[in-house]
């Protein structure tokens, strides 16, 4: 299958620095010919590159607001996340009627969307006889990283869609009740704080189709919304609880489904080390492990505004008025449940055939053990052991790694400086 990729490259803006290299939590990165290069298959779009790039080569390609011009009806979907990002707004509604005035006809909070699976999580978690602990589904980035990284640990995903799905669905239907229009003339547009929620809509994982029509990033709309934010009168647009909102903060969606024996892990680095223990059979007694790629949660985004921090304490102050409570669904009026079984993406095999991929992995150990193993990056890949994997693909030569070439310079001076002829002394006159 083709991945459509949120996450891209502007070669012009590249200067080759591997701040990116280092980061890449799938090690989907390279710097050949003093240029990065993104590994598409290993890609999960979590847009640690982007965080890091000082030189804003790394973007994250998301749909701007003339696609809701092909539609007769659009609806926004704000993030949760998305409500930390004005700091003098003490009232939500403020910002789903701004957001009814920058192009939009109706607003949807994915806020419900999360009390919606948090009761769906519930269900599930009350069974028994699942293999625990259970991961959560609800960070796309998570879900590419353990079906490329952690095959072992796919059955232990929970097989429920997306807050943002859930929305998507509800909001359409809706609409559709509300307005008379078909389906598919209603535009429903995500606010997203993450390139991986647009990468999940155009291919997704869990579904045979997204529900949603595309993503807007929360940054491109805070820029329309703040000019108009303070002389907004607001209506009563507000439907979801504390529950739903908190669901944009780690832990957030833990709570709402009244787990109590959970942990919450967030930024990838964090959560590749907790997926390594659970994999080495190192984690016990958790029934549940709630993950984000993102530091803090959704509200550290890479697609965001304001400090993961201080939108985290906005949410808190913004919220405290919030009833707590779910809104239970009724039968059939959404399909939570996965229609698509997670599949191991084998990205990381040397070769499809066995024995060739152990002849393959034998030369990879050979060379690995002739390099330096400081995994300094000047070659270009972001280890040793990587660059002896691209070596052993014949992505890339020996003669790459910096530290061996200095070290062979240096062997091969004094025979160099021995073999050229002595200076006629008598010339000088």
């Amino acid at each position: 299958m083709n991945y459509f990729h949120s996450v891209t490259l502007d070669k012009n803006k590249c200067r080759g620095c591997t701040n990116c290299i280092k980061r890449c939590p799938t090690e989907a990165i390279r710097v050949r010919d003093g240029k990065a290069r993104i590994i598409k298959e290993r890609c999960i779009d979590c847009g640690e590159c982007i965080r890091v790039c000082p030189y804003h080569a790394k973007r994250a390609v998301t749909d701007s607001f003339d696609e809701l011009k092909k539609y007769k009806y659009n609806i926004a979907l704000p993030a949760p996340s998305f409500y930390g990002q004005f700091s003098d707004v003490n009232d939500i509604n403020i910002i789903l009627t701004g957001l009814k005035k920058i192009g939009f006809d109706d607003v949807f909070e994915v806020a419900r969307g999360a009390e919606y699976i948090s009761e769906a999580t519930k269900e599930i978690y009350s069974d028994k006889s699942l293999n625990k602990p259970m991961i959560s589904s609800a960070c796309p980035a998570v879900v590419r990283l353990i079906r490329v990284r952690f095959p072992n640990l796919i059955d232990r995903v929970i097989d429920l869609i997306s807050p943002m799905e859930a929305a998507g669905q509800l909001a359409r239907n809706e609409a559709a009740k509300k307005t008379g229009f078909k389906p598919e003339d209603i535009g429903v547009f995500f606010i997203t704080p993450c390139p991986a929620k647009m990468t999940s809509i155009k291919t997704p994982l869990l579904l045979d189709r997204s529900s949603i029509s595309g993503a807007i990033s929360v940054n491109d709309a805070f820029k329309r919304l703040f000019p108009l934010i303070s002389g907004i009168k607001p209506e009563k647009l507000m439907t979801a609880s504390m529950d739903g909102v908190y669901w944009s903060r780690s832990g957030g969606e833990a709570d709402s489904a009244g787990i109590e024996n959970y942990i919450a892990v967030d930024g990838i680095e964090n959560v590749i080390k907790i997926l390594e223990e659970i994999e080495d059979d190192k984690v016990s007694g958790i029934d549940f492990i709630e993950l984000s790629a993102c530091l803090g949660g959704c509200v550290g985004g890479v697609l965001n505004v304001v400090n993961g921090f201080v939108a985290k304490n906005k949410i808190k102050n913004i919220s405290k008025n919030l009833e707590k409570s779910y809104l239970k669904p009724t039968d059939n009026e959404v399909e939570l449940r996965a229609t698509q079984k997670l599949e191991y993406a084998p990205v990381m095999q040397l070769d499809s055939d066995f024995g060739k991929a152990m002849e393959m992995m034998d030369k990879l150990e050979e060379i690995y053990d002739s390099l330096p193993k400081l995994d300094c990056g000047s070659c270009g890949a972001p280890s040793c052991r990587a660059l002896a994997e691209d070596i052993v693909r014949g992505f890339a030569d020996e003669g790459a790694c910096m530290i061996n070439m200095k070290e062979k310079v240096k062997e091969l001076a004094p025979e160099i400086l021995s073999s050229g002829s002595e200076p006629d002394m008598d010339d000088k006159e």
